[in-house]
């Protein structure tokens, strides 16, 4: 149903340094460009997308949005709750059981875009 979450950025590069790092360990990686934007996926599915706003206005985060990143283990939640905080994201939950069986941690990218990474049994 979905074909691609897009976020903006006010720095493509900066940018996809901090995405090549936190979702490599998801298995997604850069599988194509252009000189605004960066297409992330896993080769089917869904992908992100983060780009330069087509407007050339500032990029912003929206209010109540949110993407989820779907994690194979509650140790890749970990790693990349980690990751993201060293590479300049902002904590906006510390990873740990929410309810009985679901595991996530928050933070926000660069630019104030807001992410939960994410495990439970379905």
């Amino acid at each position: 149903m979905i074909a691609y979450a897009n976020l903006g950025t006010n720095d493509l590069e900066k940018a996809k340094s901090f995405y090549d790092a936190i979702l490599a360990p998801l298995g997604a990686k850069v599988l194509f460009n252009t000189d605004r934007a960066y297409f992330y996926g896993s080769g089917s599915g869904p992908m992100l997308t983060i780009n330069k706003p087509f407007d050339g206005q500032p990029a912003t985060f929206g209010n109540g949005t949110m993407i989820a990143l779907d994690a194979p283990s509650q140790d890749a939640v970990n790693e990349i709750h980690a990751k993201a905080l060293e590479l300049g994201g902002k904590d906006e939950g510390a990873p740990g059981l929410r309810g009985d069986t679901y595991y996530g941690a928050y933070f926000r990218d660069l630019d104030g875009n807001k992410f939960v990474v994410c495990h439970w049994p379905r």
